[in-house]
């Protein structure tokens, strides 16, 4: 008897369960697509069979974002421990290509935006690399390369920071004003503003233009850290200088609302040691291919 009931229960494809995981990580459709390699399209398709299939409602949208419901969050939870499972049993089984062990370092706003579903695609082709990852500034990040202490980094440069000649641009996009959707912070005189680490150039050049526009502001908020900076959005606190692939939710860009001045581009640059091994080759040939793919209208 069990073993009939067993029999009649619907079988999850790994392939629903993958992309159950991207959109969890990524808040929307498009991303996701991105991260599993298909069409936003196939994603949505996906989606609706695996509701079906478990006769439940897993996704709560809008037009910006996607959330878990209470069942969505428990399948994912059944789905993550899979999904793993299956990789450990494919690893004892297919030898991996390259065995060995990379040092990266990021700044935190883009271990935060970007890394999680780069580091898991690369996992998922090299199960025999190990990522050690350092968060931090990206001057203190070049020291860590210079001293031997890190095999490649993510470095923020441009947007009047000076760019160091070893660095390959990979990324590049805007800084925008941002604030809380439908907040009234942005409307405040002098205006409230979150302001980054006083040696940060996005600091620099945002009071600069401030000044030269003769916007009264007040400093009401610092961080070194884009949480921090998406505390004081979130709070409704003040605006604040973020990258645009930062807005998103309850997070809105602001500056065309309240006359703000223009912000620049910034970029982000890798840094590799000299002489890189074959399993950090692997890595920095990964890295160039995803921030390709986010650069070009896709995302990672």
């Amino acid at each position: 008897m069990n073993v009939s009931a067993d029999l009649r229960l619907p079988l999850l494809e790994l392939d629903l369960l993958r992309t159950l995981e991207a959109i969890a990580q990524t808040g929307n459709f498009s991303t996701a697509a991105s991260t599993v390699g298909r069409t936003p399209s196939a994603i949505s398709m996906q989606v609706k069979k695996l509701e079906e299939l478990v006769g439940r409602k897993l996704f709560q949208r809008d037009s910006r974002s996607v959330r878990l419901t209470r069942d969505g969050e428990l399948l994912l939870e059944h789905a993550r421990r899979v999904l793993a499972l299956n990789r450990d049993m494919v690893s004892r089984f297919v030898a991996p290509d390259l065995v060995g062990e990379v040092r990266l370092g990021a700044p935190d706003d883009v271990a935060e935006r970007f890394m999680p579903g780069m580091l898991r695609q690369f996992a998922d082709a090299h199960p025999g690399i190990t990522v050690k990852v350092v968060v931090d500034r990206s001057h203190m990040m070049i020291e860590m390369l210079d001293a031997g202490e890190l095999d490649l980094t993510v470095v923020t440069t441009e947007a009047g920071i000076r760019e160091d000649v070893r660095s390959e641009i990979i990324f590049r996009e805007p800084l925008v004003w941002a604030g809380l959707a439908g907040g009234v912070a942005v409307e405040q005189v002098p205006l409230p503003i979150a302001v980054w680490e006083p040696n940060c150039s996005w600091r620099r050049y945002a009071l600069e233009r401030l000044d030269e526009e003769g916007i009264a502001y007040c400093k009401v908020f610092e961080s070194a850290h884009v949480t921090g900076q998406r505390a004081a959005l979130l709070a409704d606190m003040a605006v604040a200088q973020l990258p645009q692939s930062c807005i998103g939710g309850p997070i809105a860009e602001v500056g065309a609302r309240a006359g703000l001045p223009e912000l620049p581009n910034y970029a982000l640059g890798l840094m590799v040691a000299e002489d890189p091994s074959e399993v950090v080759q692997a890595a920095v040939e990964h890295l160039r291919a995803s921030f390709a793919r986010r650069g070009s209208g896709g995302a990672v």
